[in-house]
C-alpha cells in the first residue's frame, strides 16, 4: 500500500537544546535541526481542512495548536494566506506560501463514509522546494476527531524533525478538589493538551503517584482504599482494578519496567528507613534490591531495563544514585547544593529528569545519567514531579505557586524556555505520560 495511503490500523479506537528552523533556499527541504540550541520555530501555515460541517476546522486547528506548542513551530495566522485552498488533491500556489514566508503548508480534506466513519486526509508541502513531503489518510469515528488531529501533528512533527512526536498521548493524574483540610483525590486521565478529561477513580479513597505502563493502556498506583498504603494496577479501558500485593508498612512511588512485566517501588519500614524492591508481576515474587540504613526511594529504570535511578539520603540528604536492575554497584550522580528527588529517566536514555531543593525554591531539572551536564529548566516556589513525553523532548511537572489554593500542571522543553500551563478543571498533582497510543 503506498505510504501517502496508509490508513491508521484498528480505526482510531477511543483508547480501544531543541529546534533550528533553518532559512530553506530554492530546491532545500525543509528540517527542523532539534539537536540544535537556538530556537526559531519554523513558520508554517496551516489552512482550514475541507468538510461540509465545520469539523475540517476543528482538526486542523488543534494540529496548529499541538505544532505550536511543542516551541518547535509558529503557525501563521490565517488571515495573512493569500491563497484559498478549494482542492486539496491541487497541488497549491507556491509563490503565494512563499511571500507569506510559510516554509512549510499543511492541507487537508475531512469527509464521511458510507458506514458513518470520517476519513481525514491530509498533505504536508515545503513551499520552498515544492513539494510534498507526506500525505496520508486515517479512518475513525467522529467521537475520536481529536486523536486523528493528534496523529496528524505526530506525522508532521516526524517528517520534519525526524523524530517521533508525542501528540497522540495520555496523560493520568491526580485531580484535587476541595479544601486543603478535607481534599479530595482522584485519578483522571486526558490527553495531553487537557482535553478529553476522564476520571478513573471516585474519589473515596486517597490515590498517589499514579504510573502509566510502557506497553498498556495501564496504570499502577498507590492507594489506601484498604485502610492502609497498598499498590493497585488499573486497567484503563475496562476499569478493573487488582492489588499487587500489600506490606506491612508504607509502600511508595511505584513504577513500571520497560518491559512492563516488573513494578520497582519503595518500602518503608517502621523505623522510618525505606528501602526498594522489584516485583514481578506474574509470580508476584519480589526481590529486594537495597540494603541501606537509609531511606531510598523513588526508583524508575533506564528505558533499557539495565539500571535503576533513585534517590537516598545515605550521604547525609537526600541525593541521586544510579545502579544496576538488581541492585548491584549503586554509585551517586548528584554532588549540587541543595537536596534532589523524583528522578525520572528519559525515554531516549540520555538524560534523568529530577526535582531539587535549593534556596528555599524548587526547580526540575535534568543530567545525564552520569551526573555531568546538570541543568535546571524551571523553578518557583513549588515544582515536583517530573515526567517524561514519549520522545524524551517535553517533561510534565506539577507547579503550586505560593499562597496558591492548589497544584496545577506545566510542560517545559528541553531548552527551558517553551514552558506551557496544562488546563484541567481542577487543580492537579503527579502527572504520568502515557507511551503512544497504538
Amino acid at each position: 500500500m503506498p505510504h501517502f495511503l496508509k490508513p491508521l490500523v484498528a480505526m482510531i479506537a477511543g483508547a480501544a537544546a531543541l529546534a533550528v528552523a533553518m532559512v530553506v533556499p530554492a530546491q532545500a527541504l525543509v528540517e527542523i535541526d532539534v539537536n540544535k540550541g537556538v530556537i526559531e520555530p519554523l513558520p508554517i501555515a496551516i489552512t482550514d481542512f475541507i468538510s461540509g460541517n465545520g469539523i475540517g476546522t476543528q482538526i486542523s486547528d488543534v494540529v496548529a495548536a499541538d505544532l505550536a506548542r511543542s516551541g518547535l513551530f509558529k503557525p501563521i495566522e490565517k488571515g495573512a494566506f493569500v491563497e484559498k485552498i478549494s482542492n486539496p488533491d491541487v497541488a497549491p500556489r507556491f509563490a503565494d506560501w512563499k511571500v507569506i514566508n510559510a516554509q512549510a503548508l499543511v492541507i487537508g480534506r475531512v469527509s464521511r463514509e458510507a458506514d458513518g466513519r470520517l476519513r481525514a486526509e491530509f498533505r504536508l508541502w515545503d513551499t520552498f522546494a515544492e513539494q510534498q513531503l507526506v500525505g496520508e489518510q486515517y479512518f475513525a469515528n467522529e467521537n475520536n476527531w481529536r486523536r486523528i488531529a493528534h496523529i496528524i501533528a505526530d506525522a508532521i512533527y516526524e517528517r520534519l524533525t525526524g523524530e517521533k512526536g508525542y501528540f497522540d498521548t495520555r496523560v493520568v493524574f491526580v485531580d484535587e478538589s476541595g479544601p486543603k483540610d478535607k481534599r479530595i483525590k482522584r485519578l483522571a486521565i486526558m490527553d495531553q493538551d487537557g482535553a478529553n478529561v476522564r476520571y478513573l477513580t471516585r474519589g473515596d479513597d486517597l490515590v498517589l503517584t499514579p504510573r502509566f505502563s510502557p506497553t498498556r493502556q495501564e496504570v499502577t498506583y498507590m492507594s489506601y482504599a484498604s485502610g492502609k498504603p497498598s499498590i493497585y494496577l488499573l486497567q484503563i479501558e475496562t476499569g478493573q482494578r487488582e492489588p499487587i500485593g500489600e506490606f506491612p508498612g508504607m509502600t511508595f512511588a511505584p513504577r513500571f519496567s520497560p518491559d512492563g512485566q516488573r513494578v520497582v517501588l519503595s518500602f518503608g519500614r517502621n523505623d522510618g528507613n525505606s528501602n526498594i524492591y522489584a516485583m514481578d508481576l506474574r509470580s508476584r515474587n519480589t526481590q529486594r534490591l537495597t540494603e541501606s540504613n537509609a531511606i531510598d526511594t523513588s526508583p524508575s529504570y533506564s528505558p533499557d531495563g539495565t539500571q535503576i535511578t533513585f534517590t537516598s539520603d545515605r550521604a547525609g540528604r537526600a541525593q541521586i544514585y544510579v545502579m544496576g536492575a538488581d541492585g548491584s554497584n549503586a554509585k551517586r550522580i548528584s554532588f549540587g547544593e541543595g537536596t534532589y528527588s523524583t528522578p525520572v529517566w528519559s525515554p531516549r536514555g540520555d538524560l534523568i529528569a529530577f526535582t531539587k531543593q535549593s534556596g528555599g525554591e524548587f526547580s526540575i531539572g535534568v543530567m545525564r545519567p552520569d551526573g555531568s551536564g546538570e541543568r535546571i529548566l524551571t523553578t518557583g516556589f513549588l515544582n515536583e514531579g517530573p515526567t517524561w513525553a514519549p520522545n524524551g523532548r517535553v517533561i510534565m511537572f506539577f507547579r503550586e505557586q505560593a499562597g496558591a489554593a492548589g497544584p496545577k500542571l506545566y510542560s517545559i522543553d528541553l531548552t527551558g524556555r517553551n514552558e506551557q500551563h496544562i488546563p484541567t478543571p481542577s487543580f492537579a498533582s503527579d502527572p504520568a505520560w502515557s507511551p503512544l497510543l497504538d
